[in-house]
């Protein structure tokens, strides 16, 4: 019994190991020049979208392409480019993709544009449902000549369900 308690507590610590060890993120040891371009290495680094990583930046992935990615950024960086140059180098190398915020071009104007058309064409249809005209009482009022036919019908209906005509009807058919 204390042999299969003593197995248990040794497998929930080596789970405890393990799985701490699957969450970490990675660590880079580059050495910049200066403060500004550490800055900039890592806003660059949670603006770009690893590639292999559905929805990962290059800053939080553990995937081999996104460390290769990192070392990149570090070296533009090193080379004095600037942030769109090092961006349109991603952009050209991966595509549009690798951006969290797409650029706003022809392939990109319905997922700029989209949600405000929608919003717009729910506002108009609210629009239009509230201006529509209201049923109001003087549409629903009869007239004297509808009344008296409505009378003439109804009249009609309950002389033709009263019991002594169906009885008569019934002895017609006879």
């Amino acid at each position: 019994m204390l042999n299969k308690i003593i197995v248990i507590m040794l497998m929930s610590i080596i789970a405890i190991f393990t799985s701490d060890i699957a969450n970490a993120s990675p660590v880079d040891t580059f050495e910049f020049k200066d403060e500004v371009t550490k800055v900039r290495f890592q806003a660059l680094s949670k603006e770009l979208r690893c590639p292999k990583c559905q929805n990962q930046n290059l800053a939080d992935s553990n995937s081999p392409i996104a460390a290769d990615l990192r070392r990149e950024l570090y070296e533009l960086l090193q080379q004095g480019k600037a942030d769109s140059e090092v961006v349109d180098f991603m952009v050209n190398r991966y595509g549009e993709f690798v951006l969290y915020r797409p650029r706003v071009s022809n392939v990109t104007y319905i997922l700029w544009f989209g949600p405000a058309l929608l919003i717009l064409i729910g506002v108009i249809v609210v629009i239009v449902i509230i201006r529509k005209k209201p049923v109001s009482e003087e549409n629903l009022a009869l007239s004297a000549e509808q009344q008296e036919k409505l009378k003439q019908l109804l009249s009609e209906r309950v002389d033709d369900s009263s019991p002594s005509t169906s009885v008569s009807a019934k002895a017609d058919k006879e």
